[in-house]
C-alpha cells in the first residue's frame, strides 16, 4: 500500500504545484522508539502481561508517568495520538489492585464509545496477568442488575463525566466501597474539557473530591491530553491542585506526508475560491479510487452528510458496493455508530465522512489517509484528526483543504504557524455563576454544605442564601440541606447550559425517532421548512413543536439544503474593564443578547449556489453572557471620509474578520463566540440584508430605520461568549486585543481581493463594495503606532 499511496501523493503534489494550489507540504519523518526501563516497583506479572501484547519495554513517557502515579503524584501526559498513553494509567492501576484487591479506580472518557473501546484494551492486559480483576463500563446502557454488581464489586469502573455527574455522585452511599478505596482517577482526552464542558467538569471534580473526603479517600489524578499550550494549567484548573507535566514522547511513528491545499481562485475581483467541499470530494475520490482507506473530517453535521452523499453517488453505483461509504456523526443512534466502527476496523468501509466525533481515540483500525475539510477550530484538533491516519510503520497522508474563511486563509498563507508548536490555550471558568449555582445544588443534594466547606470562589455563601430564600436549600445548625423535591443533577447537562434536546421524528414511519439535536441548535437546524440531513437522506421539517421539544420531518428528494439566517442585538449591562485605545474604547463586561432565526437560504448541493430564500417565525432567544467590545470613536470615523452606510459596512467587515481570527488565539471553536455590530444600548444593530446584500438601514425594536436618523453614530463591535454567563473567552480577547487587531490588519492587507471576500471581510455582495477599503482604514486607525506582528 505504501508504494500506491506514494504514487498518489506524488501526483497530487505535482498537480497542485503546477496549479499554484499547494499551500504547504511537510514530510514528517518516521520516528524511532525511545524505550525506558520498567518502573522499579512494577510487578513481574504485569511486565509479562504487557510483553504478551508486544510491549517489551515502556516508552520514556510511559515509564515517567507510571512512576509518578505509583508515587501518588497527580500528573498530566501530553503526547500525540497513538503514542500509548493508556499504559501510563493501566500500569499503576493494575499494580495497585494486584497488591491490594480492595483498591479501586475510576476511568473517565468523554464519550461512551471511547469508554467501551478502552475497556476492551484493559481487559486484554488483565487477561495476560491471569488475575481476576473486575473492570466494567458504567453508563446509560448498563442494565440494572449489572449496575448493582458493579457497585458492589467493580474494581475498575469505566464511565464518562455525564454518568459520574448524574448516576454516581448523587448515589455515592451506594458506591461506598468505590469511594472508600478509590486510589486513582483517570481522565483521558483532557484537551476536550474546555469551555462550557470543562467548566462543568471542574465543578464535578469539586463534588467528587468532596465525596471522596467524606468516605476517607484521597485519589491520585492521572490525566492525558493532546498537545495544547497550557496542559498543566488546564489540568490544575480542573482538579484545583498541583500537577506534574509529562510531555517527552518516546513512541515510534511511521512517515507522514502533510499537505495543505488552497482551492484555486475563480473570481479574482471578488476573491471567490472554488468550493472547498467540492475540492475535498475530488481529493477523497482520488484516494478511494486507489483503494486507500480514507477518513474525511467535516466541520459540521450538514457538511458531513453532503460529502457522504456525493461519495456514495460515486462509489456505490452497484448493489454490491452498498456500505463502502458511511457518514458518522453525533445524533446517529448508538447501534449505527458501533456498526460503522466495526466495519472500519474490518476494512469493509473504505471511506468514512465524519464530524469531530471520530477525532478522539476510538479504535477504527489503521487508516492510510485523512482529508480535513476546513479548519476544525483548533490546531490541536487538526493534529488529532491527522493522527487518525497512520501506522507505527509505513507511510500515511493527511490533506488539509482550506475554506475561504479568514482562519483557513491565514493558515494557507502561513503554514509555518500550523507546523510549529500549538499556541492555543484551553480555557475554563468553573466559577461561571450559571454553572456554579447548578453544581452547588447538586453538591447539597449529595452532602449538606457547611460553612467551612470550600466549593468555588469567595462569596458562595450569598448564593446559598439566595437558594435558601427560594426554598431550594434549608439551613440548619450551620449547614445547608437539600429541600426541594427535584433531583438536581438530572436537570443539568455538562455539554451545554441547557439540558433540553429536541428529538427528530419521521412522520412517514409512524413518528419514529431518527436523531436528536441539542436545544441551542434546534432553532437554526430544524426550523419549519428546513432541510434536515440524516445518513445522507434529505428530510423536510414540517413542524417544530417547542413545547414538546420535537421536530417532525418527512423524507424528500431535493437538490438543495438550507442554512439559517439569524439576527442579533446586544445591550451592555455592566462594564468590568475598559481602556482607551487609538480610535476606540476597548471594554469587557456583561451583556444581554437577544437573537432570532428570521429566515433561511436554499443552497444547491452540486454548485453551492443560492437558489432561494424563506421566512421563519420563531420566538426570540435571550441570555446574559460576557463580551469584549470596541466602540469606535465618532471623530475617528468622521476623519475617514465615508458615509454612515459605508462605515457600517466597514465595521461589519472588521467584526467578521475578528470573529474568524479569534479562535486562533483561544482554544475554542468559532461557534463558542458570536458577533454583533450595534450600539451599547441595543437601540439599533446591523442586520444583513439577505436579498439585497447592502446595509442602508439598521434594525431597531420598532423596525428598520435609516442610518441617517440617529444624531450620534458610535458603532460597537461585540464578540461575546455563546454560553450564558460566559466561560472566559471574551476576557481573554480583551487582554489579547493588540495581537488580535495586528493579525487582522496583516491578513486584510495580504488578501488579494479587490472589494472583500470570504477570506477577509466577507463576500462583497453581502458587505457592500467599500467594506474592504473602509475596514482597512478602520484597522489602520485602531492599530496606529502598533507594528504588524509576524505570526508566531
Amino acid at each position: 500500500m505504501s508504494s500506491v499511496l506514494e504514487n498518489v501523493i506524488d501526483r497530487m503534489v505535482a498537480d497542485w504545484k503546477r496549479r499554484g494550489t499547494l499551500a504547504g507540504l511537510k514530510r514528517i519523518p518516521a520516528r524511532e522508539a525511545r524505550p525506558a526501563e520498567w518502573p522499579d516497583a512494577t510487578p513481574p506479572v504485569l511486565v509479562e502481561a504487557f510483553r504478551r501484547r508486544g510491549i517489551e519495554r515502556p516508552y520514556v513517557h510511559q515509564a515517567k508517568a507510571a512512576g509518578l502515579a505509583m508515587a501518588r503524584r497527580d500528573c498530566v501526559v501530553v503526547t500525540p495520538t497513538a503514542s500509548g498513553k493508556t499504559l501510563c494509567y493501566n500500569l499503576p492501576v493494575l499494580k495497585a489492585i494486584l497488591e491490594d484487591p480492595s483498591s479501586r479506580a475510576l476511568y473517565l472518557f468523554p464519550t461512551k464509545a471511547l469508554s467501551q473501546d478502552q475497556l476492551a484494551e484493559l481487559e486484554e492486559v488483565i487477561g495476560g496477568t491471569g488475575a481476576t480483576i473486575k473492570a466494567h463500563t458504567f453508563d446509560g446502557d448498563t442494565p440494572d442488575d449489572a449496575r448493582r454488581a458493579i457497585r458492589a464489586a467493580g474494581q475498575v469502573v469505566v464511565t464518562n463525566p455525564d454518568m459520574l455527574h448524574q448516576g454516581i455522585l448523587p448515589h455515592h452511599a451506594k458506591w461506598a466501597r468505590l469511594f472508600q478505596n478509590l486510589k486513582y482517577i483517570v481522565v483521558d482526552e483532557l484537551h476536550t474539557y474546555r469551555g462550557v464542558f470543562g467548566s462543568h467538569l471542574a465543578n464535578v471534580f469539586r463534588r467528587l473530591k468532596r465525596v471522596c473526603r467524606f468516605h476517607g479517600s484521597d485519589p491520585t489524578f492521572v490525566m492525558c491530553s493532546a498537545t495544547i499550550a497550557n496542559p498543566r494549567e488546564l489540568a490544575e484548573k480542573l482538579v484545583e491542585r498541583p500537577v506534574e507535566l509529562v510531555d517527552e514522547n518516546g513512541a515510534p511513528s511511521g512517515e507522514k506526508a502533510f499537505l495543505l491545499y488552497n482551492p484555486p481562485v475563480v473570481d479574482q475581483a471578488l476573491g471567490i475560491r472554488r468550493s472547498y467541499i467540492g475540492e475535498t470530494r475530488r481529493i477523497a475520490e482520488e484516494l478511494l479510487k486507489a483503494d486507500v482507506q480514507t477518513i474525511v473530517f467535516a466541520t459540521s453535521r450538514l457538511n458531513t452528510e453532503v460529502l457522504a452523499r456525493h461519495l456514495k453517488d460515486r462509489f456505490e453505483r452497484m448493489p454490491q458496493d452498498a456500505g463502502r461509504i458511511r457518514a458518522y456523526r453525533g445524533g446517529l443512534l448508538p447501534n449505527t455508530r458501533r456498526e460503522i466502527e466495526r466495519e472500519l476496523r474490518a476494512g469493509t468501509v473504505r471511506g468514512v465522512v465524519t464530524t469531530n466525533a471520530l477525532e478522539l481515540g476510538i479504535d477504527i483500525g489503521a487508516l492510510d489517509a485523512c482529508v480535513i475539510a476546513g479548519y476544525p477550530g483548533t490546531i490541536a484538533s487538526m493534529w488529532q484528526q491527522a493522527g487518525r491516519a497512520g501506522r507505527r510503520q509505513g507511510l500515511s497522508v493527511a490533506v488539509y483543504v482550506a475554506r475561504s474563511e479568514p482562519m483557513d486563509q491565514f493558515l494557507a498563507a502561513h503554514p509555518e504557524y500550523f507546523f510549529g508548536r500549538s499556541p492555543e490555550h484551553g480555557l475554563v471558568n468553573p466559577d461561571n455563576l450559571s454553572i456554579l449555582v447548578e453544581h452547588l445544588k447538586c453538591a447539597a443534594f449529595e452532602l449538606p454544605l457547611a460553612d467551612a466547606d470550600v466549593f468555588g470562589p469567595p462569596g458562595v455563601r450569598e448564593v446559598l442564601d439566595v437558594l435558601a430564600e427560594r426554598k431550594i436549600l434549608h439551613r440548619v445548625a450551620g449547614k445547608w440541606h437539600w429541600a426541594s423535591q427535584v433531583y438536581p443533577a438530572d436537570t443539568v447537562s455538562l455539554r451545554s447550559v441547557n439540558n433540553e434536546n429536541f428529538v427528530i421524528m419521521d412522520i412517514s414511519r409512524g413518528n419514529r425517532v431518527i436523531a436528536e439535536v441539542d436545544y441551542s441548535s434546534a432553532p437554526s437546524t430544524v426550523y419549519p421548512e428546513a432541510i434536515y440531513l440524516c445518513e445522507s437522506q434529505s428530510f423536510h421539517v414540517t413542524h417544530l413543536d417547542y413545547a414538546q421539544h420535537r421536530a417532525y420531518v418527512k423524507p424528500v428528494d431535493v437538490d438543495y439544503f438550507t442554512e439559517a439566517i439569524t439576527n442579533t442585538s446586544v445591550r451592555v449591562i455592566d462594564i468590568f474593564e475598559h481602556a482607551a485605545e487609538p480610535g476606540a474604547t476597548r471594554e469587557h463586561g456583561e451583556v444581554h443578547v437577544a437573537w432570532r432565526v428570521s429566515g433561511f437560504k436554499k443552497i444547491r448541493f452540486a454548485t453551492r449556489e443560492n437558489v432561494g430564500y424563506g421566512d421563519v417565525n420563531l420566538p426570540d432567544q435571550e441570555m446574559q453572557t460576557t463580551s469584549y467590545w470596541l466602540t469606535l470613536d465618532p471623530t475617528m470615523l468622521d476623519g475617514l471620509g465615508h458615509d454612515r452606510a459605508d462605515l457600517l459596512d466597514g465595521a461589519s467587515g472588521v467584526a467578521y474578520l475578528l470573529h474568524h481570527l479569534a479562535p486562533f488565539l483561544l482554544m475554542c471553536d468559532r461557534r463558542d463566540l458570536h458577533r454583533c455590530v450595534g450600539d451599547t444600548e441595543a437601540e439599533w444593530f446591523a442586520v444583513q440584508q439577505e436579498r439585497i446584500g447592502r446595509v442602508r438601514e439598521v434594525r431597531t425594536p420598532k423596525g428598520d430605520v435609516p442610518l441617517a436618523s440617529f444624531a450620534a453614530f458610535r458603532p460597537s463591535i461585540f464578540l461575546y461568549d455563546s454560553a450564558p454567563g460566559g466561560v472566559g473567552f471574551s476576557q481573554a480577547l480583551y487582554e489579547l486585543h493588540p495581537v488580535l487587531l495586528a493579525r487582522a490588519r496583516e491578513l486584510l492587507e495580504a488578501c488579494p481581493c479587490e472589494a472583500g471576500c470570504p477570506s477577509c471581510v466577507g463576500p462583497a455582495n453581502e458587505t457592500g463594495g467599500k467594506a474592504k477599503v473602509v475596514a482597512s482604514a478602520i484597522l489602520a486607525a485602531l492599530t496606529a503606532g502598533t507594528p504588524v506582528a509576524a505570526p508566531r
